[in-house]
């Protein structure tokens, strides 16, 4: 395990208390509420390492930079909302299922990832 520094810390502490995955820009802010001064490359830095380690899993959303969320969170099977007008990404709980059903014949499969696309509830307000 990588030496921990207070950093280190602020950026962990953050993506576990995130609830959902991050961009390395809003990891930054919000760890910089811990570490004002905190940069972007050791922002970097601690997602490669916590990805290495197993404590953090990249999301990855076609055509987008990964984000990242705790293992926690990738332990459990989900799926994933991004928001439109914020581009925030959320977890969603659940899973449609059988999708071995909607294979053509002699396929098989491996693994499968949802992502759903809209306006999340905070966007909506601000829309009226």
């Amino acid at each position: 395990m990588s030496r921990t520094t207070p950093q280190r810390q602020a950026i962990r502490d953050a993506l576990a208390g995130a609830g959902r995955p991050l961009s390395p820009n809003e990891l930054l802010d919000l760890a910089q509420d811990e570490i004002p001064k905190l940069g972007m490359a050791t922002v970097y830095r601690t997602l490669s390492l916590l990805v290495e380690e197993g404590e953090a899993v990249a999301v990855e959303l076609p055509g987008e930079p990964p984000r990242y969320e705790h293992r926690s969170a990738a332990e459990h099977h989900h799926h994933h909302f991004r928001c439109d007008s914020c581009e925030r990404v959320f977890d969603v709980e659940g899973c449609p299922g059988n999708m071995k059903g909607m294979l053509p014949k002699g396929f098989s499969l491996r693994a499968h990832h949802i992502t759903l696309f809209g306006t999340c509830d905070e966007c909506a307000k601000k829309a009226g």
